[in-house]
């Protein structure tokens, strides 16, 4: 399973923001130039993660974001499955463009299936507040 750059981007903001303090604001430029990533991607990033909670942001002169969010109770695999296109791991995932002939009779779907429910279960059990447990050495990278 390979996450979108988007999934990845909205990840990497979360870090940042939970390795600050919780009322320092950041903005965006910050971010864009620690992960040497195009501001434009990222505003767009950061408004979907406004608009789903886990990023506050200020406008105006002094403004920025923030973590909307303590660290701990941000689930990463909540902000994986509100920040990625489709979960089709092959065609017949998608019963609209699904052209495969072996669909009917296929095991392949029900194993991929069972691997993709795995795969966002592993996810679940984390929070924000785990991975970034050595915060202050991820701190120093940027």
């Amino acid at each position: 399973m390979k996450l979108t750059n988007y999934t990845d981007y909205s990840l990497r903001v979360l870090i940042f923001l939970a390795t600050k303090n919780s009322n320092e604001l950041v903005n965006i430029k910050d971010v864009a130039d620690a992960y040497a990533i195009s501001k434009n991607h990222l505003m767009k990033v950061i408004y979907k993660l406004g608009k789903l909670g886990y990023v506050e942001t200020i406008r105006g002169r002094n403004g920025g974001i923030r973590l909307g969010k303590a660290p701990e109770l941000i689930n990463i695999g909540e902000v994986v499955r509100h920040t990625e296109d489709d979960f089709h791991l092959v065609e017949c995932f998608d019963k609209e463009k699904n052209t495969c002939i072996l669909s009917p009779n296929c095991g392949l779907k029900h194993v991929l299936n069972k691997a993709l429910t795995a795969y966002l279960a592993v996810l679940d059990q984390y929070t924000l507040q785990d991975v970034i447990m050595n915060q202050d050495n991820i701190r120093d990278l940027f």
